[in-house]
C-alpha cells in the first residue's frame, strides 16, 4: 500500500484506550481524523472516541493501526492471538507501534506480518499529561515515504518528530531515553525524600533544580505528573518503567551490571511519596 494523497480519507484504528492511548484517540479525533477505538476493556467511559467491541470488524475498519498496548505480550496477542487483528480476512494495511518493547521484538514482529503490511515504529515520551496536552515527543523508524505521510497523524498528538532511520531505530533511541528517564525517576524521588531531613521544603528543591544543574523532565514536571507520587506496582506506571528498563536491557542482550540491577531494585523498592 502506498501512501494516498491526503490521510485524512484513512481510518485511524487506535488499540489500547488507557492513560496514554485514550488521550492521543481524542487528539485525533479533535484535529479531524476518522478514528476506530479497540481496548479488552470494554465497560469504560470513552466519550468522544468512537469504539468497537469486535476486533474483526476493528481490522475491517482501520486502514492504519496504531498500537498503544502496554507490552509485548499484549502485542501478540493483538496482532496474532486473542484478537488476531492480522489473522482477520480483512486487515489493516499499516502498523504502527508506538508501544515501548524491545527493539529486537520489533525484528519477530515484522516476520509474523502479512507480507503487505508495512510496520513502522513510533514510540513516544511526554506521559499521560502530554499525550493530554498534545505535547507528545516522538522517536520515528522505518519506510520515509509513510513516516512523512503520517508526520499530520502524529503532529496532531505532539512535537518534535524525530525520524530516526530505518525500522526498529525509533524504538532503539525510545528504550536508552527511558533507561535516563527511570533513573531520573529514581533520583528525584530520593531527594525528595531527603528533603526533610536537610531542613528543605520539597516544593523549593524542586523549583531550584528546575533551574539548576540537577533539572530533569521528572522533576520540572513533578507536581504535573499524575503518577508522581506513586509507590511501585507492576500494574501502574513505576511498574511500565521496570518494563522499559527490562526491555533495554533485552535489546543489549548483555548480562546487567551491578547499576541496571541497583535501578531495577531501587524501582521495586520505590515507597510512595505523600502529598
Amino acid at each position: 500500500m502506498t501512501p494516498p494523497d491526503t490521510i485524512k480519507h484513512l481510518t485511524i484504528g487506535v488499540a489500547g484506550l488507557g492513560a496514554m492511548g485514550l488521550p492521543m484517540a481524542r487528539r485525533l479525533v479533535q484535529a479531524g481524523f476518522r478514528v476506530v477505538g479497540y481496548d479488552v476493556v470494554q465497560d469504560r467511559d470513552y466519550r468522544s472516541v468512537p469504539i468497537l467491541t469486535d476486533p474483526g470488524e476493528f481490522a475491517e475498519q482501520a486502514d492504519v493501526l496504531l498500537s498503544i498496548v502496554r507490552d509485548e505480550p499484549q502485542n501478540v496477542e493483538l496482532c496474532f492471538a486473542g484478537q488476531a487483528v492480522f489473522r482477520q480476512p480483512k486487515y489493516p494495511k499499516v502498523f504502527v507501534l508506538c508501544s515501548t518493547v524491545s527493539p529486537g521484538f520489533i525484528g519477530e514482529l515484522a516476520a509474523q506480518l502479512p507480507k503487505d503490511v508495512t510496520l513502522l515504529d513510533a514510540p513516544m515520551s511526554g506521559a499521560p499529561v502530554a499525550a493530554e496536552e498534545g505535547s507528545l515527543t516522538w522517536m520515528l523508524g522505518g519506510d520515509a515515504v509513510w513516516l512523512d505521510a503520517l508526520s499530520p497523524l502524529f503532529s496532531a498528538m505532539g512535537t518534535p518528530l524525530h525520524k530516526l532511520g530505518a525500522l526498529g531505530s525509533g524504538m532503539a533511541v525510545k528504550v536508552l531515553n527511558n533507561y535516563v528517564a527511570a533513573s531520573s525517576v529514581v533520583a528525584v524521588r530520593r531527594a525528595l525524600v531527603a528533603c526533610p531531613k536537610l531542613g528543605v521544603l520539597p516544593e523549593v528543591l524542586l523549583d531550584v533544580m528546575s533551574q539548576s544543574s540537577g533539572q530533569t523532565w521528572f522533576g520540572n514536571r513533578f507536581l504535573e505528573i499524575d503518577w508522581a507520587r506513586q509507590d511501585y506496582s507492576p500494574e501502574n506506571t513505576i511498574g511500565i518503567l521496570e518494563k522499559d528498563v527490562k526491555s533495554f536491557l533485552k535489546g543489549l542482550g548483555d548480562e546487567p551490571t551491578a547499576a541496571d540491577e541497583a535501578l531495577l531494585q531501587s524501582l521495586r523498592k520505590l515507597p510512595a511519596f505523600p502529598e
